[in-house]
Order: C-alpha cells, then sequence, then structure tokens
C-alpha cells in the first residue's frame, strides 16, 4: 500500500505520538489478555511503513501497523483510529478488508513464508459517547437463530479491540506521558475542554518533547479555544522552562496566523478582483451580464480559472458560448 501522510489535525497528532514503538507498545500492551499480551515481544515492536485505510475514509481514519515477536514467530499489530463522532457498526468489516490487504502486501516481501502472520486489530475511537456495538465480525452475520454453532468454521470470525475514548476518564488513560497526553488531548477535543487541567498536567507535559508539545499547542490553537484562557493557562505552568519555551510558541503560532489571516485576505481580495474584471468584460461586450450567469462566475474562487475566463470573456463569440465553458 502506498504511504500517505496525513493532513487531518487528530491523525498528525495521533501519530506524532503513536509512531514510536516505544508509546505504541506502552499502550498496546494493556488492550489484551495478560495471557496473550505476556507472549509478544513488546519491546522489539516494529513500525511497518504503510497504511491500508480506504481513500475516502482517510478524512475519518488513520492506521499504523507494528510487527514483534510472538511466542516464536511474528505477529502484526494494527492500530486503526477511528475519529469519526458517530457510531459505525461496519468497523468489523472495514477491518477484515484492511486485513486482507495487510496480508496481500506481507506475502510478495516474504516468498518463503508457508503460512500467514497472525494480525490483532485495536480500534481507538474519538468518539463524544459510548458506542453500544460488537467487536466480534461475526455479529455482523445474518446468523438464523439456532444455527450458530453448526456455522462456527464456515464464516469468517475475528475479536477486535475497541477502546473508547469517551468511556475512559483522564486520570485512567495508561501508557507513557507522550501517548498519555496525545489521548487525553483527542478525548478532550471532542468536548470541547481542551484547557482541561488533566489536559494540561505539568507532571506529563514536562515529560514529553519539545516538538510533541508544540504540536499538541498548535492542536489546541488550531481547534479555536478560548484564546484569553489559552493564554492563561501557559502563563499559568510552573516549570520555568516548559513556560518559557510555550510562551515564546504562543506567540509565533499567533504571528503566524495573523500572517495566514492577510495571505487569505489578499487571496480573496484577488479572487473578488478577478470576478469583477470577467462580469465588466461580458457587460462591455454584450451590454450587460444575466443575473444567473453573473452568480455562477461569482462562485468560482480559483485565481487561474478566472483568469482563463476573463481570457474567453474577451474573446467568446456571445453570452451563450461563455456560458457553455463554465
Amino acid at each position: 500500500m502506498q504511504e500517505d501522510s496525513p493532513h487531518q489535525p487528530h491523525d498528525k497528532l495521533f501519530k506524532a505520538g503513536f509512531s514510536d514503538p516505544a508509546t505504541a507498545g506502552a499502550f498496546l500492551r494493556l488492550q489484551f489478555s495478560e495471557a496473550l499480551s505476556s507472549k509478544i515481544g513488546w519491546d522489539d515492536l516494529h513500525l511497518e511503513p504503510a497504511n491500508f485505510v480506504d481513500s475516502h475514509f482517510r478524512e475519518s481514519q488513520s492506521d499504523l501497523l507494528f510487527s514483534a515477536p510472538f511466542g516464536g514467530a511474528q505477529c502484526l499489530v494494527y492500530l486503526l483510529f477511528e475519529h469519526q463522532r458517530a457510531k459505525d457498526p461496519w468497523i468489523g468489516l472495514r477491518l477484515l478488508r484492511y486485513m486482507l490487504r495487510i496480508w496481500e502486501k506481507h506475502l510478495p516481501d516474504h516468498h518463503e513464508a508457508t503460512r500467514l502472520p497472525v494480525i490483532l486489530p485495536v480500534v481507538v475511537a474519538q468518539n463524544s459517547g459510548r458506542w453500544e456495538m460488537s467487536s466480534r465480525f461475526a455479529d455482523l452475520l445474518e446468523i438464523p437463530e439456532g444455527l450458530e454453532s453448526a456455522l462456527v468454521g464456515q464464516v469468517p470470525d475475528f475479536l477486535f479491540r475497541l477502546v473508547q475514548l469517551a468511556e475512559i476518564p483522564f486520570e485512567k488513560i495508561a501508557g507513557t506521558p507522550a501517548g498519555i497526553l496525545v489521548l487525553r488531548v483527542l478525548k478532550a477535543d471532542v468536548s470541547g475542554d481542551l484547557l482541561n487541567h488533566a489536559v494540561w498536567d505539568e507532571g506529563i507535559i514536562k515529560q514529553v518533547s519539545g516538538a510533541l508539545f508544540e504540536l499538541v499547542l498548535r492542536y489546541m490553537f488550531a481547534r479555536e479555544v478560548d484564546k484569553t484562557r489559552f493564554y492563561r493557562k501557559i502563563e499559568a505552568l510552573q516549570e520555568p522552562v516548559v513556560r518559557k519555551n510555550a510562551m515564546s510558541l504562543a506567540q509565533q503560532i499567533r504571528l503566524e496566523g495573523r500572517q495566514e489571516g492577510h495571505q487569505e485576505g489578499r487571496r480573496e481580495g484577488q479572487v473578488e478582483s478577478l470576478q469583477g474584471s470577467v462580469i465588466e468584460a461580458l457587460d462591455v461586450r454584450f451590454g450587460g451580464v444575466p443575473e444567473g450567469l453573473r452568480e455562477e462566475i461569482l462562485k468560482i474562487a480559483v485565481a487561474a480559472k478566472l483568469h482563463d475566463m476573463h481570457r474567453l470573456a474577451v474573446r467568446c463569440p456571445d453570452l451563450e458560448s461563455f456560458a457553455r465553458e463554465l
């Protein structure tokens, strides 16, 4: 599968924390029974550079694949991050599709293989309320009553671990400081509680890298938190180095925001000017522009397209031929 860089802020933050095998391992080892988890070599967890999410789901999902020693063999641990707020009962079906892709990718890279590696799927849901749903694939199948046992072994079935952030208290989120901070931020974002004291726990913050904390601050700033309270939170940090770095970064983010705002304003002004030029050219040439055509021109917000429309307005033989090119 082609590797795809994340563009969604949720994905960037999640992958910044959990692409680190130590952070992922500290979290994942708690998601399975002791009997199973004790057989996985978590200290040798390795990130596999690939993703398997359907292109049309990349707005709401991202994934990470890890390999690890497993009782004398190798297993794969598949971590799917779901930041769609509404419950999706078909997660199990998508997991099956992604697991098939993982195996299909595995075989060409392991020509000597005679069996497929075990895949252990884990889903982290950034949900706002508990999802009442089964984490067993076979429960998606319409099996007539009384035939469950007769179909064992005849239909595909597997369990996946579903971690719902909505039902885990902040203080119960476990793992490395980086993993805890990332999951607390993602949990707080859903409820509009990014300024919660649990998110700003200095005992956690001072243990994470400066790069990760910077990403957290940028994530918060982009989520339109109360800026006054945001800066007060930074000023209230007790650790001098952390506070100094955070204040410096906050000023940088604020400056960048202003510059982006100015640039966006200039772009909007350019688009409006080009729209006016197209309408004016048509008006001069044909003695007026129908309201419907004017509205269609005003819907175009791409400068390059408007430049083409202006050239067409100057050269087209009539309004009808111009309208056909829109």
